[in-house]
């Protein structure tokens, strides 16, 4: 974290969010937590036919002008905690070469996985940089690097639909087509604003009663936790064969709920299976877009969502998704920042502290704005890299624990990783919970089906 504020280029200062607060709280200090170099957000998408490249940097720089989250640095100065904007810069657009493959497809994921093992330095400015692999002239792979604090899954989205549309009008010599963009300053001005309005002061009530007495799920872990800690982060990947998704879908249909409520319903019976806890507590994701007038705006909004579920009456999988439904309905209607919720849960993550324990968040990822072969201009043509599944020793970095993310593939099967802190698991127990939910998937998803 910056230890002073470089005055230069700033053009204003403002607090931080409240999901941003929540990260310097567990923020390590020592380089090594979300305020360090491999906190980082990274995506690949392949690039086919001809490609512009002073046009490509001309596209992130405008980028970069377009969102003021891209070049706004967190800074310390003697405890004081704030946020500072600074006036549009260049981004690295940096060109590499992947030597040619029989399986170009392979090569590609093994670059991904390549950059995703590098550092971004917390202070660099701006919060972004394109690497930008080439077979060859017609073929490429376009890597988007960000900090996590400033850009999170929505924003990386939302860049790549950005940065695609300057690229385009500058080649075609236009003005971009883009929608009106909100910038992070007036977010954070209006989350404060409302910090204790009527409908906080209502949620923050539903929070210390639906959590009271609740404790989250703590996984044995492999290793306890040592005083001095690398934090680096393993990512082991894979793929749910179709039939999963399709038995997700039916069910999700037939119980008037949602495909992550199906799967976040299986995972439960895992979970249940492997604690022997019935009163389950799972954290998750959402992307906290609220108000309405963020969803263009880039930075990092997601919030980290405790969900609360009692099982030990429940029979069958259908009654176990009744329950995660009514519960999920709850829980969304009353959403906050976790800063504001373990504010009336203090003791809610008390078992994922211990040393031989710790915590798994729950994810299905959805993105709003999935690019499957799309024309850009002339005949370069963009896809989003969604079907990875090489696992990696090093990748992106968890503040803690793990994170199970599920994504439906527009191929009809389910893609999966898990990300693990490798100073408290081993792949060989990560790799196991797949097998094992694979199993409870069959039982509890496809045996109902077909029955």
């Amino acid at each position: 974290m910056s230890g002073t504020e470089p005055t230069a280029g700033c053009v204003h200062r403002f607090p931080l969010s409240l999901q941003q607060e929540f990260l310097s709280l567990v923020d390590h200090g020592d380089g090594m937590g979300p305020f360090g170099p491999m906190y980082t957000i990274v995506g690949g998408w392949r690039l086919l036919g001809e490609l512009d490249v002073n046009a490509l940097q001309g596209a992130l720089d405008d980028l970069v002008a377009r969102h003021e989250a891209l070049r706004t640095r967190i800074v310390v100065n003697d405890g004081d905690l704030h946020q500072a904007v600074f006036l549009p810069s260049s981004a690295d657009l940096v060109i590499r070469d992947i030597p040619d493959a029989d399986d170009r497809e392979r090569a590609a994921e093994e670059f991904l996985n390549d950059v995703e093992a590098e550092e971004f330095p917390f202070d660099e400015m701006p919060r972004v940089r394109l690497i930008l692999g080439r077979f060859d002239d017609r073929d490429a792979v376009l890597v988007l690097v960000a900090h996590h604090t400033a850009v999170d899954g929505w924003s990386a989205q939302l860049v790549i639909r950005d940065l695609t549309e300057f690229y385009g009008a500058r080649r075609d010599q236009r003005a971009p087509d883009l929608p009106e963009v909100r910038q992070l300053h007036e977010y954070v001005a209006w989350q404060r604003e409302n910090a204790n309005g009527p409908a906080v002061v209502a949620a923050r009530k539903f929070w210390r009663e639906y959590l009271d007495g609740a404790r989250m799920v703590a996984l044995p872990t492999d290793l306890p936790r040592a005083e001095e800690r690398s934090f680096v982060t393993g990512w082991h990947r894979f793929l749910l064969e179709a039939e999963f998704r399709t038995s997700a879908e039916e069910l999700a249909a037939e119980t008037k709920s949602t495909v992550f409520m199906v799967l976040l319903a299986a995972y439960l019976v895992y979970l249940r299976d492997k604690t022997g806890e019935t009163d389950l507590v799972v954290p998750t994701f959402t992307p906290g877009r609220t108000p309405a007038w963020i969803q263009n705006t880039v930075s990092s909004f997601y919030n980290f969502v405790p969900l609360r579920f009692d099982i030990a009456e429940c029979v069958g999988i259908r009654e176990v998704i009744a329950q995660v439904r009514a519960s999920c309905l709850r829980a969304y209607a009353h959403e906050l920042p976790f800063m504001q919720i373990i504010e009336e849960a203090p003791n809610l993550m008390d078992e994922v502290s211990k040393p031989d324990g710790a915590s798994c968040v729950f994810q299905v990822v959805q993105s709003p704005f999935m690019m499957s072969d799309e024309q850009v201009v002339g005949d370069l043509r963009i896809t989003a890299m969604r079907r990875r599944v090489l696992s990696a020793p090093v990748g992106s970095q968890l503040p803690d624990g793990a994170l199970w993310a599920l994504e439906l593939h527009h191929d009809g099967d389910i893609v999966g990783k898990i990300g693990y802190t490798a100073d408290l698991f081993v792949e060989d127990t990560i790799a196991s919970w797949v097998t094992e939910l694979r199993r409870v998937l069959a039982d509890v998803l496809v045996g109902v089906r077909q029955s």
